[in-house]
């Protein structure tokens, strides 16, 4: 799980100076990035695109609207001093109605139809792109809150087998394949076979998918792990993968032996309370050294 070429953002924290726009998505990461904000008294605009649940943002200085009105959304942003920019948790893509476009989204439009056709990463860059050429800094969550990447070494009480490993570089190799052509950052093998690989659904269709596999498909003893890394190359300002609490619950339904995450690549959401839920359903949880060629090394 080699760390992706120019992949991360620069060290440091972000500039201080000027307000942040959230693009909350739904899970626990824009939360918490709001709470951080709020606590430390920094200004921020959340901003909640059609479709998407975060009530955790009321009482905060929140911009609900469409996908169709970027006018609006600018307009909004300068309005309120914003100078960065972050996305956080996940969002479905949308089904634009050209009759419900302002004159920026008019002018946007064709860029954005192509734009929703590409793979995860060569989308979001292509979004970035767009609020870049309008003066925004990109900011990713590992940059906003400290902490969040996944430390190296088993986390927990329980510790991976020697096949749990063979298993964790067999998902090491199909996450890296799958990642090259930009479709998923996550797998799940047992003694050496593919179980699933994420897609557009996202890890959780996946581990629910894991869970409905036949018996008679899933051969030798492993019980299988779930490995989630970074694709190849990919823009870490721009949605890393990450795991939490309920990332633990499903895996366990699933009839895991535990998972694995590139440490330093992936975001772990409440660690503590991620690494106590994995000790509780008996399954590891294994931060695996990003520069590493796999984890069986």
């Amino acid at each position: 799980m080699a760390e992706p070429a120019g992949g991360p953002a620069p060290a440091g924290p972000p500039a201080a100076a000027g307000a942040l726009a959230l693009v909350a998505g739904s899970g626990a990461l824009p939360r918490l990035i709001a709470e951080d904000r709020r606590r430390r008294g920094l200004p921020l605009l959340v901003v909640r695109f059609e479709g998407t649940s975060a009530p955790w943002a009321e009482g905060m200085d929140v911009l609900d609207l469409p996908f169709e009105k970027p006018g609006r959304l600018f307009k909004a942003m300068r309005a309120k001093g914003v100078t960065q920019i972050c996305f956080a948790g996940a969002m479905s893509r949308p089904r634009l109605d050209p009759l419900r476009l302002d004159l920026k989204g008019v002018a946007l439009i064709a860029k954005a139809l192509t734009l929703l056709r590409k793979g995860d990463d060569g989308m979001l860059r292509g979004f970035a792109k767009i609020f870049e050429d309008e003066g925004y800094r990109m900011v990713g969550a590992h940059e906003l809150l400290e902490n969040l990447l996944a430390p190296e070494g088993v986390l927990g009480a329980v510790q991976p087998s020697e096949l749990d490993r063979e298993d964790a570089a067999r998902a090491a190799a199909v996450v890296a394949a799958l990642g090259a052509v930009d479709v998923g950052q996550a797998a799940v093998v047992a003694s050496g076979v593919c179980l699933g690989v994420e897609a557009v659904a996202g890890t959780d269709a996946l581990l629910s998918e894991v869970t409905r596999v036949p018996a008679r498909l899933r051969v030798g003893e492993g019980k299988g792990v779930l490995l989630k890394a970074p694709k190849p190359g990919q823009d870490w300002r721009l949605d890393l993968p990450a795991i939490g609490p309920d990332t633990v619950a499903k895996a366990a339904e699933a009839g895991l032996a535990g998972i694995v995450v590139a440490a330093g690549g992936v975001l772990v959401l409440s660690l503590e309370e991620t690494v106590a839920a994995a000790d509780a359903a008996g399954l590891f949880l294994w931060g695996h050294p990003a520069d590493a060629a796999s984890p069986s090394s």
